[in-house]
């Protein structure tokens, strides 16, 4: 067993797991001193709907949702949560409603668009967003700023792990936080303390999950 990874359970179900491992990775926006797996959680339909159930909990009685639009890999659990708000019995406020789920494409450019057959799932409706992991919110603000030119109405944020509790004034609802992994860090790569140090990548993190080097 490698005494570098470990796993957290969900402090609301202890039976989700996340998959911890330690080392010196670097993401598009960061560098991290752990890395967050998630393929089981986005991969294994027993765990997804058990995401799933905690995620919904925030959104059941509060907030109508139209569209749940899925990023990094989330779609599974983002269905299961659609499932869960629109439930018969339920008595949420979304009880019998249509939720799309969404998953927007990248261009060229490494911008984040719609395709014309889903941007009417966007334009005027209510948006829950949900995503992988939040470290510092660069690659949430560039999805939040796509659903705004599309004329989307956010009304959510839920997360994985988040290491930022609120993005515009809207609170980021998370299964994990740092308060689950204390010593985690994320840095600027020009401030990263084990750069300064000569140690180099174990790493690279993306969306996908991680590539050692």
């Amino acid at each position: 067993m490698n005494p570098n990874t470990w796993d957290v359970s969900c402090r609301s179900n202890k039976n989700i797991k996340l998959s911890i491992t330690l080392g010196h990775f670097a993401t598009s926006h960061s560098h991290i001193d752990h890395y967050m797996g998630f393929t089981e959680m986005r991969t294994n339909c027993h765990q997804a709907m058990l995401c799933a159930r905690e995620l919904a909990k925030f959104y059941s009685h509060s907030k109508p949702v139209d569209t749940i639009i899925c990023l990094e890999y989330t779609q599974v659990i983002g269905s299961y949560v659609a499932t869960i708000l629109t439930e018969p019995g339920s008595r949420g406020v979304n009880e019998r409603h249509n939720i799309s789920v969404i998953t927007p494409e990248s261009n060229s450019s490494g911008q984040l668009v719609f395709s014309g057959d889903v941007q009417n799932l966007v334009q005027n409706k209510s948006v829950l967003v949900l995503i992988s992991t939040v470290s510092t919110g660069r690659s949430l603000e560039r999805a939040l700023e796509c659903i705004a030119y599309y004329g989307g109405h956010l009304v959510g944020v839920a997360a994985l792990f988040s290491a930022v509790g609120s993005i515009n004034g809207e609170p980021i609802h998370a299964l994990f936080s740092p308060d689950d992994v204390p010593d985690y860090g994320s840095y600027a790569s020009s401030e990263c303390p084990y750069c300064r140090k000569g140690r180099k990548l174990d790493g690279l993190v993306n969306a996908a999950g991680l590539t050692r080097i």
